[in-house]
């Protein structure tokens, strides 16, 4: 099969031109418009706009013209109202000519918008240059397109009907392989495909789980931070394109465990909720304080845990004023289903920290949060901690005093910076010392990151030698906090699931990569077992219960995904990469 000719961009500036019969709010559509020829319609160029059809079965914004006896048959975007402009990408420019040549009338072929003031597909510059550029990409007329542009003009609009048209829509696509833990020789291998490890593993007794973590973009944080997105062709930000995207990943990599940020909530009560009940999931969301409509949600298969309590954190406080953000997190508590004790448990929390790098001081109190709610829900009545998860968006990198803090277990933070935190910019424009302590009493968490109020009444509600115990522990704790009042701990030895660097060539992973800036924020970290050999040094002697890291989805690095022009892109709808990784539960 012929492939098809390449769409023509047009945009140019709004004014009154030889096709100024176009009602104006068409006269502002522009940029990619894509039309196939191969369907049985009628093409007339005297024919009224007004009068046309929608093409059943395709997206409805897509203009399209066909051999025979022509028609032209045009639908405005459903999300442009009369009069309405694309307001979310503020930059474009309404046309001033629609311009349209039909390119050799034969089968399967497509036209172009064109317009005189365009300029060569070729002249874009490069991915990085792109990405600093306030420069709009537009097309010439006249210019040769490349067969790789006509694959990606094709697959916007047209579904695949064969195989072959699968296969070409798959061009582009950065293939992201399976990386399996030997345990028994401490080392990693790489297959192909997630299944191949899984003949063996419940069936000798094991539970076996699979989490994913995902920021999947809210649909009005992209549209309020379009300058993020300004290497994307604007099809591609639509929610009613990116959300099959992101529910086509989902379904392939076929997680036990969803942990997802940027939650819009009526996406999620109308779409994503429902979707994934049909698929199997439980369903338990926390949506953002004040106007913020977005939030965090965990879902689970019903088929492989129960739920045994669901815990939201609201990191606003009213009566204290550092606390002035609408960033929340969630913490569930599962119960296995099978292959293991009836007292077993996993503890699931996924947060979105405060993105701001210069408020490290708010984002390390979110996490004493956190911290604090993880270590009242995963208490066990032996005083030890059901394995543990943490998911999210923690607006960190590897190797920041936030990223530290949570694997080492301790910080010490005196004279710390406060844009230093986050290790988000390389030159921060934060040079306040974070003060001692950080949050007031009056919230109510320790400097160890547990609820002062709730441990003293779990004391009181226990007596005799046990009793006064934990009140000399009780003791010592407070002591050493006020001998060392700008040390921050925690008492859950953490394992991150990454390494945050290819193990071949050392260069650095990214979860995030969009047109300012591409570095690694997500993470999944977990408690790790004594026998773990993947958790990082220092974490397999946690206790003997705990949690086994039996593989990951590998993650890319910069370089990669701007062979496929970032995120989103084409076949990834979200400017974060999904995190996947498989563990077993090990028993105490």
């Amino acid at each position: 099969m012929e492939p098809p000719r390449r769409v023509r961009r047009a945009c140019s500036r709004c004014g009154r031109g030889r096709h100024s019969m176009l009602p104006r709010h068409m006269q502002r559509l522009g940029r990619d418009w894509v039309a196939h020829w191969d369907i049985p319609q009628r093409f007339c160029w005297n024919s009224h706009i007004a009068s046309c059809t929608r093409w059943t079965g395709h997206y409805s914004w897509a203009p399209y013209i066909s051999p025979g006896d022509f028609t032209v048959n045009w639908r405005t975007p459903h999300f442009f109202g009369p009069g309405r402009p694309p307001y979310f990408l503020g930059r474009w420019r309404s046309p001033q000519y629609w311009n349209w040549q039909p390119d050799n009338f034969t089968q399967n072929s497509f036209f172009h918008l064109s317009n005189p003031n365009m300029k060569s597909e070729g002249d874009e510059p490069s991915s990085k240059r792109r990405r600093l550029s306030d420069q709009n990409d537009v097309c010439s007329p006249n210019e040769e397109i490349s067969s790789s542009n006509q694959d990606e003009a094709s697959c916007l609009l047209t579904p695949p009907k064969n195989e072959e048209e699968k296969t070409a829509n798959t061009r582009g696509m950065i293939k992201r392989h399976w990386e399996y833990f030997c345990h028994y020789n401490k080392k990693m291998k790489i297959l192909e495909d997630k299944q191949i490890d899984q003949h063996n593993t419940e069936d000798e007794g094991n539970f076996d789980f699979t989490v994913m973590s995902y920021n999947i973009l809210s649909q009005n944080l992209l549209e309020d931070n379009s300058h993020l997105y300004k290497h994307c062709r604007w099809p591609m930000l639509i929610w009613s394109y990116r959300f099959p995207n992101i529910l086509r990943e989902i379904k392939q990599l076929d997680a036990d465990v969803l942990c997802l940020q940027e939650v819009q909530e009526d996406h999620y009560g109308m779409e994503i909720k429902p979707t994934l009940e049909s698929l199997g999931y439980h369903c338990e969301y926390k949506m953002r304080t004040g106007r913020k409509p977005d939030g965090c949600a965990i879902c689970f298969k019903i088929s492989k845990f129960n739920l045994l309590s669901s815990n939201p954190v609201e990191f606003f406080r009213h009566d204290i004023p550092l606390l002035d953000r609408d960033n929340v997190g969630l913490v569930l508590l599962l119960q296995p289903r099978f292959h293991c004790k009836a007292t077993a448990a996993v503890c699931i929390a996924n947060t979105h920290l405060l993105y701001n790098p210069r408020r490290g001081d708010i984002k390390l109190t979110q996490l004493a949060m956190l911290l604090a709610e993880i270590a009242s829900v995963a208490h066990q009545k032996d005083g030890s901690f059901c394995p543990i998860i943490i998911c999210g968006d923690f607006n960190s990198v590897p190797g920041s005093p936030l990223y530290s803090f949570i694997k080492e277990g301790k910080l010490n933070y005196e004279g710390l910076p406060i844009g230093k935190v986050s290790g988000q910019e390389q030159f921060p424009r934060g040079q306040r010392i974070l003060t001692i302590p950080i949050w007031p009493p009056s919230l109510g968490i320790s400097q160890s990151c547990v609820y002062e109020v709730k441990q003293q009444g779990k004391e009181e509600n226990t007596g005799g030698e046990k009793k006064e115990m934990k009140l000399e522990n009780t003791k010592e704790i407070i002591i050493a906090a006020e001998k060392f009042p700008s040390k921050l701990q925690h008492h859950f030895k953490l394992s991150s699931v990454y390494s945050h660097y290819i193990p071949e060539s050392g260069i650095p992973e990214v979860t995030t990569c969009h047109s300012r800036s591409a570095v690694t924020v997500d993470y999944i970290f977990y408690s790790a077992a004594k026998d773990d050999s993947a958790a990082q040094p220092g974490a397999e002697d946690t206790f003997d219960g705990g949690l086994k890291l039996l593989g990951r989805l590998s993650l890319l690095t910069e370089q990669d995904l701007w062979t496929v022009n970032g995120l989103p892109n084409e076949h990834n709808s979200s400017d974060h990469l999904s995190l996947l990784a498989q563990f077993r539960l090990i028993e105490q």
